[in-house]
């Protein structure tokens, strides 16, 4: 039988109460306390904390405290990740960020996501994962939702909601966000 981890990961519905993800989410919980009381100064402290945290990208990410995950552990950044202050990662899914990306202030990426009856919803939960490509901007104050794909070389203008894919090259804005017109990367 898969475990609740397993079942979360597959984005089926899962107990997220279940005490291996309760010890989880304590466990990033703790690391994220601790690069959030950190100080600008202690640069090696913080990249231990992100190289732990993270899947992959810890050695090049730079994170402007304070931010927050659920797990951390499903987050793979690619070189050069960027996370200006106050963002907010629920991986409960997987969540994969592409090479030379920035994310501006208070962004949010929700894997995460619930069952519309509400007697299920007591109990469970179940999640999409998010792929963002290379070369993204993120504007400030932007969410991202759960099974959406940001394509490489694309802007997201601050404060959009992304509720479905964005494909390369493009600048993208609004609530829902919407492609407004190509961008010219040559």
């Amino acid at each position: 039988m898969d475990s609740e981890r397993d079942k979360m990961l597959a984005g089926e519905l899962y107990d997220p109460l279940d005490p291996e993800l309760v010890r989880l989410r304590e466990s990033a919980r703790d690391l994220c306390q601790t690069l959030n009381q950190s100080r600008a100064n202690e640069s090696e402290l913080r990249r231990e904390l992100l190289r732990t945290l993270f899947a992959s990208g810890g050695e090049s990410v730079t994170i402007e405290p304070p931010f927050y995950c659920d797990y951390g552990e499903h987050i793979s950044l690619g070189e050069r990740v960027y996370f200006n202050f106050n963002c907010v990662v629920l991986d409960v899914c997987e969540v994969s960020i592409g090479d030379c990306t920035f994310l501006g202030p208070a962004v949010q990426i929700y894997t995460a996501t619930h069952p519309l009856n509400a007697r299920q919803r007591r109990t469970q939960e179940s999640g999409r994962p998010v792929t963002i490509g290379s070369d993204v901007w993120i504007g400030g104050g932007t969410i991202i939702c759960p099974g959406v794909t940001i394509g490489s070389r694309s802007v997201i203008g601050a404060g959009s909601v992304v509720t479905r894919d964005i494909p390369d090259d493009v600048l993208a804005v609004g609530n829902p966000c919407r492609v407004i017109r190509t961008i010219d990367n040559d």
